[in-house]
């Protein structure tokens, strides 16, 4: 049985993580969507927020599951089981990171490899930062990200005002 991590803030999730995610749902026979608790980083939702939203997004995926974790992806990774790290490209500039990052893990620990998803076209311009920024100045989100998760960010907006 493969297992697979896919990593990261989403804060907020958006179709492009959705696209992953459901791709890799589709590669592997276990996915665990983690939530990282990046202390660098003023996010918009809190950690378990986060956790919550992608539970209701991913529901309808049975070999989907959802956690959070800080510290080290290697040292999650192997507790959780996975031997494989999901990452998303969106563009050639992502890919230098992104190799540092696997490379680095990979040193970390021989036992979890790296693989590499291109975003679909449709979400190749998108962000969590984009997705934000719009929404902060009232903008239509509803291309970027399901209704569920436009609520809740609408919903964080408009309780700061």
């Amino acid at each position: 049985m493969k297992k697979a991590i896919y990593p990261g803030s989403f804060d907020p999730v958006t179709y492009g993580h959705l696209d992953i995610i459901r791709r890799a749902a589709s590669i592997f026979d276990e996915i665990t969507v983690s939530v990282l608790n990046n202390r660098g980083k003023s996010p918009l939702f809190s950690v378990s927020e986060r956790v919550n939203i992608l539970k209701e997004v991913t529901k309808d995926l049975p070999n989907v599951t959802v956690d959070s974790f800080d510290g080290l992806l290697v040292d999650h990774a192997i507790k959780s089981g996975a031997d494989v790290v999901i990452r998303g490209l969106r563009a050639i500039t992502d890919f230098e990171y992104e190799l540092q990052l696997a490379q680095t893990n990979r040193k970390l620990c021989e036992k979890v490899d790296t693989v590499f998803l291109t975003t679909s076209l449709d979400y190749a311009y998108l962000s969590s930062s984009t997705v934000k920024e719009v929404a902060s100045y009232g903008g239509d989100i509803s291309k970027f990200v399901p209704q569920y998760v436009a609520d809740q960010i609408y919903y964080k907006f408009k309780k700061g005002e």
